[in-house]
């Protein structure tokens, strides 16, 4: 099981980079896409979570204070991120920090600009058929990797047909396309895919077997070099390419110079890259646990990311130094259910579990309001998002209560409800934090009070956590999305098996209805019956949405955040002044 989120962690920046599915992480209790709407109108909705008072960026107001490490560095930029695994490939990343990594030594044919609609990337221009079924991207003119070989339509044919290969096993969703002559390649009664066309070197098209409104960009995703990845390459073999994650082979901004667990990734500018070498000669992202605030104070740091509290704030522009950026990020904080364990395999059991935690203390009073309460697997900010017909869970002690007695649970010894001769135990995972914290304490007298037995467990090291959920030893265990583009993203890991336990034929068969269609309109009606399903099933319970402000510092020049794509596209054009 890859973990398709970002883990939402006390050290910086964990998903903000994010770029496309990467993996799932992050304890949603803390700070932290894929496919774009073909579309063309998605526009950002409502933000019912407000910016806690802040809504533009604050200059820094004296440079002179800024630390002299900080100060007398004048060819790099040192950004914090959690600890990645190594798998510096995209399709076959480990978590979402690798993600953040791979954001910079590639980049996409496709992306999306600040509302959401797709932009050129490598490919400056495409069309689609009018039935909606074949896709024609045309690649801009002599493309390089960034070992200086050509990128060419060979490539692209290259990475859509591994995708297909039965051997895969990421998190990539380009098979569930349903390209022509896919699925024979993935059982072996074919030598090529039928659909994927290498018109010439710079032009090549995918058509499908029927339309899908994520296509474009889920198509028009990362490119591997056919001649470095394919080498060696032979159906039903793909153990090889990851042996290779940590010596890739990119066409990013960045390159990677020296990858150093536990303590920083180091990159140099490409000068192969498409739009030009970046203007930073080096990059890092420092990855050694510490104190967020002391990294920026002393300057060991030049981005961090805080929750956006009007403490948080204040405190920041005590400092003098940095600017101020405040953020809402395109996610979804969660608790991920174990719907395999026989008590939580009732719906009943998991609105009981919801309606008795207090939501609102831990996510929003806890933070200053530096948040919201989240209902449906969908960012405010997102042109799907909705609250018709939502049910609220609002904290109601007595009503989960009546759920758990309704569901055959009675108190028995101690306290503890009991059924079948079993207690109503719930084992919580988690990610070391100050929020964590906060959340353990609520829920462990939230749950008393229901006769709900609460046993905690803490990880410092998130991969440590995601092979704990692997083994399957947990009830409950906190999440939250990467960034998301398209609502489709959002419902992802209800329909890829990520959600192991959750099997329900309306659900799929809404989720497809709302891929066959490109109609904005259309697709918010299919998507608000959607959100109104989960929010009555739960096969996960709906935590947060976080408010965030950046801090970086004063001399970074041309900084600036894409509601869907966070930093990943400016970041090439920052500079010291």
């Amino acid at each position: 099981m890859k973990k398709t989120v970002a883990l939402f962690s006390t050290i910086v920046l964990a998903s903000s980079l994010l770029l496309s599915a990467c993996s799932k992480g992050n304890d949603s209790n803390s700070s932290s896409g894929p496919a774009a709407s073909a579309s063309g109108s998605a526009s950002a909705g409502t933000d019912p979570a407000g910016q806690s008072g802040l809504t533009e960026t604050i200059q820094a107001s004296n440079l002179s204070k800024l630390p002299a490490t900080a100060k007398n560095r004048n060819d790099t930029i040192i950004v914090g991120l959690t600890d990645p695994s190594g798998a510096f490939i995209p399709y076959f990343t480990q978590s979402g920090y690798d993600g953040n990594v791979n954001s910079l030594l590639f980049t996409t044919l496709v992306t999306v600009d600040d509302k959401g609609v797709p932009a050129p990337g490598l490919a400056e221009s495409w069309e689609v058929s009018s039935d909606n079924l074949t896709y024609t991207y045309h690649l801009h003119k002599d493309l390089k990797f960034s070992d200086g070989s050509p990128l060419t339509a060979d490539d692209v044919a290259f990475t859509w047909t591994i995708l297909h290969d039965k051997a895969y096993d990421g998190d990539s969703q380009i098979s569930t396309l349903n390209i022509k002559g896919g699925k024979a390649y993935k059982e072996g009664k074919a030598a090529s895919i039928e659909g994927i066309k290498v018109i010439d070197p710079q032009t090549i098209s995918a058509t499908l077997e029927k339309p899908n409104a994520t296509a474009l960009v889920m198509l028009g995703a990362e490119v591997l070099s056919k001649a470095y990845y394919g080498k060696d390459y032979k159906f039903g073999q793909l153990d090889y390419i990851k042996k290779l994650g940590t010596a890739p082979v990119g066409n990013g901004p960045y390159k990677l110079e020296k990858f150093i667990p536990g303590q920083e990734v180091r990159f140099v500018a490409n000068e192969n890259f498409f739009k030009g070498a970046p203007k930073t000669p080096h990059f890092i992202y420092k990855t050694s646990q510490g104190d967020t605030w002391q990294f920026l104070e002393t300057g060991e740091m030049d981005f961090a990311s805080f929750s956006a509290t009007q403490e948080n704030i204040d405190k920041l522009k005590g400092l003098g130094f940095v600017n101020i950026l405040p953020y809402t990020p395109s996610t979804y904080g969660y608790l991920q259910v174990n719907l395999e364990h026989e008590a939580l395999k009732d719906k009943r059991v998991r609105q009981a579990l919801t309606y008795g935690l207090d939501r609102q203390s831990i996510y929003v009073d806890a933070n200053q309001g530096a948040g919201a309460v989240a209902n449906i697997p969908s960012s405010p900010i997102s042109w799907s998002y909705t609250e018709e017909g939502i049910n609220p869970y609002k904290f109601d002690t007595e009503k989960a209560k009546q759920l758990l007695d309704e569901a055959g649970w009675k108190e028995g010894s101690g306290g503890i409800r009991e059924k079948d001769g079993k207690k109503l135990s719930i084992h919580y995972l988690g990610s070391k934090s100050k929020n964590t914290d906060i959340f353990i304490a609520i829920a462990k007298e939230n749950y008393k009070e229901l006769g709900v037995e609460f046993q905690p467990e803490v990880f410092a090291d998130f991969n440590a956590l995601v092979s704990k959920v692997e083994g399957g030893d947990y009830d409950l265990v906190s999440f939250s999305t990467p960034l998301l583009t398209d609502p489709s993203d959002g419902l992802l890991q209800f329909v890829d098996g990520e959600i192991k336990g959750y099997d329900n034929p309306k659900f799929k068969e809404l989720y497809d209805k709302g891929l066959a269609t490109s109609d904005i309109e259309e697709r918010k009606k299919i998507y608000q019956e959607i959100y109104q399903l989960l929010n009555d099933e739960l096969p996960v319970i709906f935590t947060s949405y976080k408010k965030t402000v950046y801090a970086y510092n004063g001399r970074i020049q041309d900084l600036s955040v894409s509601p869907f794509n966070g930093i990943a596209p400016s970041l090439p054009n920052w500079s010291l002044k």
